[in-house]
């Protein structure tokens, strides 16, 4: 077949442009909803392990349901862009109208224009789902899950269990509506003492600002001193209120995550984080020096000297300073939040790089093109997401680059796509 040239000048009319717009909204929407419904329903397994099985009230189920929901969307934003645009341009390479396009002498590039406003504006709005109404959702979600805990508590105190938490652990009996009977708290407290703390009945109230509290009646309580256990008090009461740190508590919601964070909050607290390990560094850098110092001190002063019998002590603590301050260098922390910022515009945005791809491979489509689309959608989003998850293990694991870790996938996604293109251009 002879080569169709496009002539220059030539743009793409606005009627042309809708419907090339229009036809990949459609399908976006259609894999949009298939990839939400495949996120959507991972996360209701999780809640039904955790929360439906406690019969909690079918209404607050379903706002707690609703928080999450930012959170499914951000994700199954990129791939549904992927999906849909593959298989818009897989169509209408299949049904010919790409090539009456070139015959009405328009060019490819031109043809990338509505697919790339269509990735522009669904990167947009992931991202704003990912950086503004997740954390909103999260924050909505705590407070929604504290209500449920304190109105139905067997949703964290299981009946005729033990929990163990920091420096707690809380035994208890049946659970009757909001009240557990024959409960025993072992604690320790910020003096050192041990406590143990029996209970006929316990309920648990929520105090607003202060915090979670157990209400007990016909409490018994006895304390000691680690160092001297003959030492001990003991006490009984009608009534004691022993106040709960909600971190410690609440075991299914810990403090918010870097991945619930904005990206303006996330980086913030990463400055933070960056501040105190360089302190951090600095105090084992002078630790391991003054140690190498006393080393090399003994060393020079030979045999005949008292500091000579201590080079093995010396060496000892290098060796010792040394290995904290590489474990103190590879902060697995500081690496989690750098990677979940990266992330935060890797994952919105690689919906535009996603389309870039899929525009070249769907200009490679012969015929079927609507189900070659489909297919290599769920293929390319599988990689990608592996992509992803290994650039997270990598990142963490091994210290690599978190700016690569995350934003890799999208590189590879337009290199690939570049090729892709010039490999249709020569055909």
């Amino acid at each position: 077949m002879n080569s169709i040239q496009s002539i220059p000048g030539r743009f793409i009319s606005w009627t042309l442009f809708r419907y090339i717009i229009k036809d990949t909204l459609f399908a976006f929407f259609v894999a949009f909803l298939f990839f939400f419904f495949v996120f959507f329903a991972n996360q209701i397994l999780l809640l039904a392990r955790e929360i439906l099985t406690r019969q909690v009230p079918l209404f607050q189920v379903v706002l707690l349901i609703f928080y999450v929901l930012p959170q499914v969307i951000a994700l199954a934003a990129p791939f549904g862009c992927l999906m849909g645009t593959l298989i818009t341009i897989g169509r209408l390479s299949s049904d010919n109208e790409i090539l009456v396009m070139l015959a009405s002498g328009l060019s490819f590039k031109i043809i990338f224009l509505p697919a790339l406003a269509v990735g522009i504006l669904i990167s947009i709005l992931s991202f704003f789902t990912n950086d503004v109404l997740l954390p909103l959702g999260t924050v909505q979600f705590q407070r929604l899950y504290r209500r449920i805990l304190v109105s139905t508590p067997a949703l964290e105190l299981d009946a005729n269990s033990v929990k163990r938490y920091r420096d707690t652990v809380i035994i208890t009996g049946p659970v009757s509506g909001t009240a557990i009977e024959n409960m025993v708290i072992l604690d320790r407290t910020a003096e050192g003492e041990r406590r143990v703390i029996l209970a006929q009945t316990a309920e648990l109230t929520d105090s607003g600002n202060e915090g979670l509290s157990l209400d007990l009646q016909g409490a018994f309580f006895v304390s000691s001193r680690e160092i001297a256990r003959n030492d001990y008090d003991y006490a009984s009461s009608d009534f004691l209120r022993y106040w709960v740190p909600e971190d410690d508590i609440i075991q299914a919601i810990h403090s918010i995550g870097p991945n619930q964070m904005s990206s303006l909050d996330l980086r913030r607290e990463i400055l933070v984080m960056n501040q105190e390990h360089n302190r951090n560094m600095d105090n084992r850098y002078n630790r391991v020096m003054t140690n190498a110092l006393q080393l090399e001190d003994s060393l020079r002063r030979g045999p005949g000297d008292q500091e000579w019998n201590r080079r093995d002590n010396y060496y000892n603590a290098f060796y010792r300073e040394k290995q904290s301050s590489l474990l103190t260098r590879s902060n697995m922390r500081l690496s989690i939040y750098r990677l979940e910022y990266h992330k935060k515009f890797s994952i919105p945005f690689g919906a535009l790089s996603l389309v870039l791809l899929s525009v070249s491979l769907g200009l490679l489509a012969r015929k079927s093109g609507q189900t070659v689309g489909f297919i290599f959608g769920l293929f390319i989003s599988v990689l990608y997401w592996a992509l992803l998850l290994g650039g997270q293990t990598v990142g963490v694991s091994m210290g690599f680059s978190p700016l690569w870790s995350m934003w890799l996938p999208n590189v590879l996604a337009i290199f690939s796509g570049m090729i892709l293109f010039i490999i249709r251009l020569k055909r």
